[in-house]
């Protein structure tokens, strides 16, 4: 057994642990979706219930911490929170320090992974678009303004206010997304950030790139780039936008757990 203990017949590259709203259909998918030989995607869930609020966001938060522990025995390489709005609502650096403890594995969560893609891509001027409600887009326009972002123009679609609208979510087409992020760009935007880990964005993020000729960052994309480059893996996905592509460089806390000096990080 020794001369097999780093032996993985299907993670031999990485595993992957991913932590997702009970409710989400569409971070699993478009994970596997991005992994390329070598690297597997073990899920576990996080129980979610009712509209989208404050008090069910930090009761999945809460969840988190039992998922990592179960998480944490399938040997995973690192260890993500799948939930865009959950480590925006909730403090991010206490999610990303639980599932560390609890894991004892490299950690992120979306909303870190999503600081450190933007900043890796250099730019500051962002235009976002979102499923969410109003609460949670304001909640994001602060986080993004509290790393140093400027949010040029938001739209979200007013998705959540109850359990069905929330699953809902996962049923957006890809089309509606390549629409709302022509409908979001601005000249002065350096990038389009596409929010929420159940918004089905694979299929056009290449699209809008081309369309638009500038960078699209996604949630799952960000989340899957962060977790490789966590890792030191510098190898690249090619079809789902520039970042996957090009920046290949490993990453640490230092880039998303650093807000500027200036602001104080949600």
């Amino acid at each position: 057994m020794k001369a097999v203990s780093l032996y993985s017949p299907y993670g031999w590259k990485a595993k992957i642990g991913l932590i997702v709203p009970s409710t989400n259909t569409i971070n699993e998918p478009e994970f596997w979706r991005l992994a390329s030989d070598g690297v597997t995607i073990h899920t576990a869930r996080a129980l979610l219930l009712g509209p989208a609020t404050e008090a069910s966001y930090f009761a999945m938060a809460a969840a988190v911490d039992g998922a990592a522990e179960e998480i944490a025995t399938a040997e995973v390489d690192v260890v993500a929170y799948g939930c865009t709005s959950g480590s925006i609502i909730c403090p991010l650096p206490e999610l990303i320090q639980n599932m560390a403890e609890k894991t004892g594995r490299p950690a992120i969560a979306t909303a870190g992974a999503v600081v450190a893609a933007l900043r890796a891509l250099g730019v500051t001027r962002i235009a976002l678009g979102t499923p969410y409600v109003d609460f949670v887009n304001q909640a994001e326009v602060k986080f993004l303004e509290d790393y140093g972002f400027s949010v040029t123009s938001m739209h979200g679609l007013e998705l959540g206010q109850t359990q069905e609208e929330r699953r809902g979510i996962g049923r957006v087409p890809p089309e509606a997304v390549f629409r709302m992020a022509r409908a979001i760009d601005r000249p002065d935007a350096q990038a389009i950030f596409i929010s929420c880990t159940n918004l089905a964005t694979l299929d056009v993020i290449a699209d809008i790139e081309r369309e638009l000729g500038k960078p699209v960052v996604t949630s799952n994309q960000a989340c899957f780039w962060a977790c490789m480059r966590l890792l030191g893996l510098k190898t690249p996905t090619v079809g789902y936008g520039t970042l996957l592509e090009h920046y290949l460089d490993p990453i640490g806390p230092a880039d998303w757990a650093v807000a500027p000096p200036t602001r104080k990080a949600a």
